[in-house]
Formats: C-alpha cells, sequence, structure tokens
C-alpha cells in the first residue's frame, strides 16, 4: 500500500499539520484551504464574500508547512486538491461541491446555521 505523504514530509510533520488543521477548523466557522493563484478557490472566496459570510482562508502557498498541511488535509478527507472547504467543522468538498449547494440553495442555510452569516433582523 502506498504512503499518502509526500516527497520529504515526515510523519511527524503531517501529523503536527493535521491537529493545526483540526484546530483551525474546529475554531472557525468557514476555512478554505487554499492557494493564492488558483482560480477555483478565487471563486469559492469570491462567492462567500458575496453572501456576507466570515471565513478564513489558509493560502497554502504562503504558509510555511503548507504542503504538510495539504497532505494532512488529503489524509484527513481524502481531497488532495483545493479549495478544501469546511463549514461548521464539517468537509464540504471543494469548488464544485460549493458551488451546488449553493445552487441548491443549502449553502446560506448552512453558513447560518455555523454562525457565518448573522441572521438578519426584520423588525424596527
Amino acid at each position: 500500500m502506498g504512503s499518502v505523504l509526500g516527497k520529504g514530509k515526515s510523519k511527524e510533520e503531517v501529523e503536527m499539520a493535521l491537529a493545526k488543521a483540526k484546530e483551525i477548523v474546529s475554531s472557525t466557522p468557514v476555512v478554505v484551504f487554499s492557494k493564492t493563484y488558483c482560480g477555483y478557490c478565487k471563486r469559492v472566496k469570491q462567492l462567500l464574500s458575496q453572501l456576507k459570510a466570515t471565513h478564513k482562508t489558509i493560502e497554502l502557498d504562503q504558509e510555511s508547512d503548507g504542503a504538510e498541511i495539504q497532505s494532512a488535509l488529503r489524509e484527513w478527507t481524502g481531497q488532495s486538491t483545493v479549495p478544501n472547504v469546511f463549514i461548521g467543522g464539517k468537509h464540504m468538498g471543494g469548488c464544485d461541491s460549493v458551488m451546488e449547494k449553493h445552487q441548491e440553495g443549502k449553502l446560506v442555510p448552512l453558513l447560518k446555521e455555523a454562525g457565518a452569516i448573522a441572521e438578519v433582523s426584520t423588525q424596527l
């Protein structure tokens, strides 16, 4: 059976990165693991901004341990690509999954449930 660890990444480095990723996901309503040059990542971040959803973006190409975090995410979620999106601590998948949920009208309720979008009061 092949290893999911990339070249030059020790098991300890990936385990530390996994603990870091899990801590970020558990302490933030919406997390987008991204890369600055990725068009799919930009689409997801743009959608979240348009929905006025509070979200944290981790740009893996700018993090010193970004490659280890990406390997850890692959081990944790089975997804090796970015964006890798979590809402309310649950793995949502990538761009296609997020866009599909939005098209189905399921994204905004998930974001509200996670506390990323404030409920708007209609009372004056």
